[in-house]
């Protein structure tokens, strides 16, 4: 069995505490010391717990692969184009919500789906 390990809400305490900690790269450190083989971070549109800054952070000193999840956005996905995670997850997101629920309607979303998925595969 592997294990994968979502830092979301290290950075969502970071947020609510409106300092510089804790730190997701340091998380991220600390689940591959602990044998964890991926990290997975959800940038939503709303930025409410991982930022940028974060993605690119990691993207460059993360000692795991970085599993991300994004909503089909032409501002994340520009970001996944340029950061490259080793996995995109495209999911559903609703402001409202505290956490993703349900799943990504890929029938009435196909055509946006299919061109966001073949610029990703396009692009590495």
């Amino acid at each position: 069995m592997k294990l994968g390990v979502n830092i979301d809400h290290v950075a969502t305490l970071r947020q609510a505490r409106g300092t510089i900690y804790p730190e997701p790269l340091t998380a991220a450190k600390i689940c591959a010391n602990a044998g964890a083989i991926s990290i997975t971070i959800h940038l939503r549109e709303d930025r409410r717990h991982i930022q940028d800054a974060d993605v690119y952070l990691l993207s460059k000193e993360c000692p795991l692969p970085i599993n991300l999840e994004m909503a089909n956005s032409e501002e994340i996905v520009g970001i996944a184009l340029d950061v490259k995670p080793a996995e995109i997850c495209l999911v559903p997101e609703k402001r409202q919500e505290l956490t993703t629920e349900g799943g990504l309607d890929v029938i009435n979303n196909f055509r946006a789906l299919e061109n966001t998925i073949k610029r990703l595969q396009d692009n590495g």
